[in-house]
């Protein structure tokens, strides 16, 4: 059976916490502390997902719609469930959850040294769109990427 089935897109609340600093702690340097992520759930603009599979948390996005633009801050997928699709997953349902709710634009960072992720970024429709020196706490650039809604009633 494919990684993929079963897999159900919910929203992030506070008792998924525990599992999701887990994954947060497995894949990023400087992890944040779950007081950033409560106050992304609280925030008025927030929207967090998580991707469960039979009770596991395997993946969560998180990020802002002010209007018509978007902001992911966050993406992240459980060490053992790399590579088979939910990453893709995620970023693809925040993109239809943006256009449901008016998003025209969703920008993001990203260190120019994460490949997998700038590829899995390219896959869904984001471009580059400049960079920011320096810009995490190891002193690496950020790439900063771009989706934005295409014009179908310009291109015909």
């Amino acid at each position: 059976m494919p990684v993929l089935a079963g897999i159900r897109l919910r929203p992030f609340v506070e008792n998924d916490l525990p599992q999701v600093l887990e994954i947060e702690q497995a894949s990023f340097p400087s992890p944040w502390k779950g007081e950033f992520f409560l106050k992304e759930l609280h925030h008025p603009h927030g929207w967090s997902w998580v991707a469960e599979k039979k009770g596991t948390i395997v993946g969560y996005l998180c990020g802002w719609f002010v209007t018509d633009e978007g902001e992911i801050l966050k993406v992240a997928v459980r060490p053992s469930y790399r590579r088979c699709g939910v990453g893709k997953f995620l970023v693809e349902k925040a993109i239809v959850i943006a256009g449901q709710s008016g998003v025209r634009t969703l920008h993001l960072e990203v260190q120019v040294s994460n490949a997998p992720a700038i590829a899995l970024y390219r896959l869904c429709g984001f471009h580059e769109v400049g960079s920011r020196s320096r810009y995490y706490e190891n002193g690496e650039d950020a790439l900063l990427m771009m989706w934005k809604e295409r014009d179908v009633s310009a291109e015909k």
